[in-house]
Parts: C-alpha cells; structure tokens; sequence
C-alpha cells in the first residue's frame, strides 16, 4: 500500500502518493476549467474551487489527436485536459527549490505528459528541483483563428494552445512554493513540439515573468504563422464543414472526435494551393500564430527584446531523422544511387553538392548515414538561427550543444527524442538507449547540466568542460557525448552550405523535411 501524502493549493487539497525513493507524486492535478463545448476555442480560465481533499493519483487526459503508439494516450483523451503533474522530495515551504516545467513534444499536435520517459522522479531525487509536466490544447482545439470569422470574442482562439501553458505556469506561480518550489525560479524545458513551446513562451507578454530560464531541445520555432494565412485556413475549414461565417455555436456542438477527424480529412483532401502541399506541412499550420496580441512578434526578432533577458539552451540530436527513417523498407541498406534519388526531391539541382560537402566531412559514414545527416540538419540549423537571434538581443546568453552520442539500439544512433531520458536521468526506462555501459554516466551528466541552468542561469558544473555562451563568431558548442567536449563552430563547412538555402517553415513556401514535429 503506497504512503499518502497531502498538499494545499489555492483551489483545494490534494492527495497524492510517496514513492519508496522518497519522492512525492501528485498526478492530474486541474489548473484550468474543461476547454469543452461553450468554452471551446476560448482563452482558458482557472478551476473552480473544491471542498474536501481531490485525489491526484493518475494522469490526466490528452487533448484530442491522432492515434499514438506510446503510454495509452489514445485510450485517455479529453477536452477537459488541463491538468499538470508534480514530483518534489518534500512540501517544505522554506526549501525553495529551483522548478523544472517540461512541455511535451508531437508539434502542436500530439503528445501528452503522461509519458514514461519523463517521469519526472529521478529528476526530482538527483537533482533536488520540483518538476512540473502538464497538458494543454493542440492543433484545431489550440489554434484555430476565428477572430475574423467570428468577432473579437475570439481574439485568443489563434493561440489559446499557448494561453494554456500561460495559466499552467501562473498556477506554479501561484501554488508551487507549497510544493517546495521556487516561483521566482523557474526554468521551462521542452523537446521538439515543447521546444518550439519554449521559443514562442520567449515572445510572449502575458508569460513574461513567469519562468525564467528555457531549454530548447531539437525544436525552435523561430517564426509564427503568419495571420493573414491563420485566416484563410479557418475560411476553408468553415467551407468545409459547410458552416457559416459566424456560427460558432455549431462549431462548438461538433463531439471533439468527429472535429478531430473532420480536421484530419480537410488537411488531407483540401486542394487549397496557399496551404502547404504534404499534410505534415498542412498540420504545421494550426501552430501559433502572429496575431499581434498574445504573439505580437516572432520570438528574438530584433524590434522584440522581450526574451533578452532570460538564459536559453538550445541544441538538436546529430542523428535526428533516423528515427523517423528506421522503419522504412530496407532501412540502412541504401546505395550512392539510392541516396541521390531520395535527395534530389529536396535539394534539386544542389543535390549533388550537399551530398559532396557532407561526404568530405564524414568519410567514415555509409549512404544511408549520409542521409539521415542530411536530412537531419534542418533542426540544426533553425536551432542555430534562434542561437543568433538571441545572441544578437545582448541580455542574458544562449548556450548551444549538439547530443552526439550514438545508441547501438536498430538504426537510431543519435536520434531525435534520444537526449530526453538523459535529460530526466530516466536511462533505465527505455529501450532506445541501448546497451552501452557508458549511458548511465552521460545520464547524470546531461541531467546535473540541465538542473545547473535551472538553478543559476549556467549549465557549468565539474564533470563537463567550461560551457561557453554562444555567438555568431565564435559558436561555441557543447558535445555531449562520453567525454563530453566544447567545439567552435563543429561542422561549419556544412553549416555554410545552406546560406544560399534557408530553412523555410511550412506557411513558408517549399520545405525539405522542416515540417516534421
């Protein structure tokens, strides 16, 4: 029979459980009212009150998304998904301790907390932080822009995804000290989708003071979607439902599955030709959007300072695409010929030279190995361009790494989500990590780097070299691997073949693979 253990918050008590490592749960716990029917597509308002004590036991639901494979999202999901997960060593007041909030991947899509990997207890036990993962809004429920289809009541439906975090971090404001947290010491965290997260929460007003470091893993956001192509697609989407401009209250009637598929069938079926072609791309564009209001500016753009104060940490996995790329048929059996037919759709007639450049650079790698490189740079490189951006601001600096550490699990090496149970220090909780005997040692390494920046702004600490902030002359970039090593600008040769070939995000006009999550 696990411990009990009771905490207060502003709204009610709640009762969560103690692990035997001494770590306090509570699961599930509401910081937002149901997003569902009236209240859907508008900004997200705190719970009601309770009397008595509220069990917090269990994850809550996931916003509704696509089937997933992964921590029976699919079995638990809801409109009703405003619930966020606490994990802290005690509930004393007085140790103030510095608060981690993880913001999940899966674009503005899917994905949930609910997650194995990041559990947030090795992390709370090792690196004496209070860790918060919560869920919120995606894709139609989190970014449809109705303001012009149905007035300025529905200012906020373009971003009330991201208004959601907003109210989340105001309720660990608000709640965490009880917690044994911080609130004037909070740092957010995210991979892929949660990075891209993080990136936009660095531009917007109403999430100022409220954290105050981030960490961007594998997924900046640079740019928002623009209005004016927020508005076409809400057009459409009312054509296609074959409601009328204004009508809200049958748009809010539609069960929250059958929105889900009818948005599904719409960004596969739309011969609409402003939209993006693939429906990778098409998905993208229910993401955050420059509204002029809750996003005013893209993050870091020179004329909005607003995130020049707050340390970053943003860096991508060498290997990303692999994971992605793993199950295809005959996976890791490509030839030379092979990999120019499978670039040149995305690279045209520079195909040959990014594949001449990449090769020169890495003698040692096989065709296959080469295009998972390639076509896992477009991360790098957006990760670089916010690096800039920040950098250029002056204020608090930016620190850059690249995971390089390679698994010996199938084809993965170096892959996207790789570095997530190396952050939270969950190496034992999953299988694609492999077997290597030095994984455990670059667990507590990345993880204490993480937790160093999170209590002080730098991720120094003994067992890595000096970190040094980044900038466009000498890009100073943290390995990490088994040793860990700083390099100055690392693979700069392949980093200036793209000068002439900007990542473009999808609303953008044509992407390589940029539309992945």
């Amino acid at each position: 029979m696990m411990n009990e253990t009771i905490a207060s918050t502003q709204y009610g008590q709640i009762r969560g459980y103690v692990r035997d490592s001494g770590i306090h749960v509570f699961k599930g716990i509401p910081y937002g009212t149901d997003t569902g029917g009236k209240n859907r597509f508008l900004a997200p308002e705190p719970p009601e009150p309770w009397t008595g004590i509220k069990d917090t036991l269990e994850y809550g639901p996931a916003c509704p998304q696509p089937p997933m494979s992964f921590d029976s999202v699919n079995e638990y999901m809801s409109e009703d998904c405003l619930k966020l997960n606490v994990w802290t060593s005690s509930l004393d007041k007085a140790a103030k301790r510095p608060v981690m909030v993880w913001l999940h991947g899966g674009g503005f899509t899917s994905g949930s907390a609910r997650t194995t990997l990041t559990d947030g207890s090795n992390l709370a036990r090792t690196g004496d932080v209070v860790v918060v993962s919560l869920n919120h809004r995606l894709s139609i429920f989190g970014f449809l822009c109705l303001e012009s289809i149905c007035g300025p009541d529905f200012a906020d439906s373009a971003n009330a995804g991201m208004l959601d975090i907003v109210l989340g971090l105001k309720w660990v404001r608000d709640n965490i000290e009880a917690f044994g947290g911080n609130p004037g010491n909070v740092a957010i965290f995210g991979e892929s989708g949660g990075g891209r997260k993080v990136n936009i929460l660095m531009g917007m007003p109403s999430a100022k003071g409220l954290f105050h470091r981030g960490i961007i893993q594998s997924g900046a956001h640079p740019r928002g979607v623009p209005k004016h192509f927020a508005d076409r697609f809400a057009r459409g989407f009312f054509d296609w439902l074959k409601i009328k401009p204004g009508d809200l209250a049958t748009l809010q009637q539609i069960p929250s599955k059958q929105l889900f598929k009818e948005t599904a069938r719409y960004l596969r079926k739309t011969e609409d030709p402003q939209l993006p072609a693939g429906q990778a791309g098409r998905w993208m564009v229910l993401s955050p959007v420059l509204d002029g209001k809750v996003l005013p500016a893209n993050p870091f753009d020179p004329s909005w300072d607003l995130g020049a104060n707050v340390p970053l940490i943003i860096g991508t996995n060498k290997d990303e695409m692999s994971i992605f790329y793993a199950g295809m048929e005959k996976a890791g059996e490509m030839d030379d010929q092979q990999l120019l037919e499978k670039l040149r759709p995305m690279f045209g007639d520079q195909t040959a030279r990014v594949i001449e450049v990449h090769r020169r650079n890495r003698p040692e790698e096989t065709p296959w190995d080469l295009f998972v490189s390639i076509t896992s740079e477009d991360r790098r490189l957006l990760s670089v361009e916010t690096a800039e951006r920040k950098s250029k601001l002056g204020g608090a600096p930016v620190y850059m790494y690249l995971f390089t550490w390679e698994s010996n699990y199938g084809l993965l090496k170096a892959a996207h989500t790789m570095e997530i149970p190396f952050t939270f220090n969950n190496i034992e909780k999953t299988a694609i990590v492999g077997t290597r005997k030095d994984r455990f040692q670059l667990g507590m390494v990345m993880s204490q780097a993480w937790v160093h920046f999170a209590r002080t702004g730098n991720p120094d600490h003994a067992a890595i070299p000096h970190w040094e902030p980044y900038d466009a002359t000498m890009r100073a970039t943290m390995l990490f691997d088994v040793p860990c090593k700083l390099e100055h600008d690392p693979r700069s040769e392949e980093r200036k073949l793209w000068d002439d070939m900007p990542v473009r995000l999808p609303w953008e006009g044509e992407t390589f693979v940029g539309s992945r999550s």
